[in-house]
């Protein structure tokens, strides 16, 4: 929702170069840049998109960061889900207002932030999460992101494989962002409804496999689906358009299943070509 600018929002400025710098607006606070100060007393009231002269001349536009911006800026502890990601989760999922989603490895909270703002105050979010500093800054960057604390997101500092006890009922969508995976996929079953989706974060093909092979071997999710997204921005400027020289390559593998009902999963019939499989799978 578009308002003018108020003490406790984030403020995104981008100068004429294109470089963003990003604080949170407060009474009496002065910003500080190379050319010039700005005084956060006189954003305060102005509506997005304005600009801002720091008292040397040097010019700002002015905006709420989209959340693509606040997460690639944001503190980190452990490694993010970039934002080409997090919107495949969200879409793939069907991740909308009023689910019960569990994600187990909460990091930075990127993942947090784009399932809490998809699910709004009707639904509700647990997150996961071993590491106790990542907790806390996970705990930082989504108060920062909301202007405050969440009644409907609750982070709880514990393995994941206590989920089912500690749940108390089941959920309507489980993402898995850790190293090992397919040790939870049981546990995911056990916490969905039928018809609920698991959906699994990894990086590499070695943990792709393993994940896809235990869903596959559970029998109480439908046939897994595993693709990556490549993200190549192009330049434009007249008739001269073009790819940019860098993209954003490989992030990470999303893999997609269903939990199918008490009459079983229907296999699909597969020729595995020779070799596919070795000893230990």
């Amino acid at each position: 929702m578009s308002a003018p600018f108020a003490f406790g929002d984030r403020i995104q400025l981008q100068d004429e170069k294109g470089r963003m710098i990003s604080f949170t607006l407060t009474p009496g606070e002065t910003f500080h840049t190379h050319k010039g100060f700005l005084k956060h007393d006189e954003i305060a009231g102005s509506e997005e998109g304005s600009i801002v002269v720091t008292s040397s001349g040097m010019k700002f536009q002015a905006f709420k960061p989209l959340l693509a911006d606040y997460v690639l800026g944001m503190k980190r502890g452990a490694t993010i889900i970039y934002p080409k990601d997090l919107a495949l989760i969200i879409g793939y999922g069907d991740i909308r207002p009023g689910m019960k989603v569990a994600e187990a490895g909460a990091g930075s909270g990127a993942l947090s932030i784009a399932i809490l703002s998809a699910i709004t105050d009707s639904g509700s979010l647990t997150s996961f999460e071993l590491r106790d500093d990542f907790v806390r800054i996970a705990e930082r960057n989504v108060t920062d992101f909301f202007g405050k604390k969440l009644a409907h997101w609750k982070i709880i500092e514990g393995d994941f494989s206590s989920a089912s006890s500690l749940l108390g009922e089941k959920v309507d969508r489980v993402i898995l962002d850790m190293l090992a995976p397919w040790e939870q996929i049981e546990v995911a079953s056990q916490i969905l409804h039928p018809g609920g989706v698991l959906i699994v974060y990894v990086a590499t093909t070695t943990q792709l496999s393993r994940t896809a092979e235990k869903i596959k071997e559970l029998g109480t999710f439908s046939e897994p689906m595993s693709f990556e997204t490549l993200l190549r921005p192009w330049h434009h400027e007249g008739l001269a358009v073009r790819p940019e020289h860098s993209m954003n390559a490989h992030t990470g593998f999303l893999t997609i299943a269903r939990r199918v009902g008490r009459d079983g999963v229907l296999t699909r019939r597969r020729r595995p070509a020779k070799g596919a499989y070795s000893s230990d799978i």
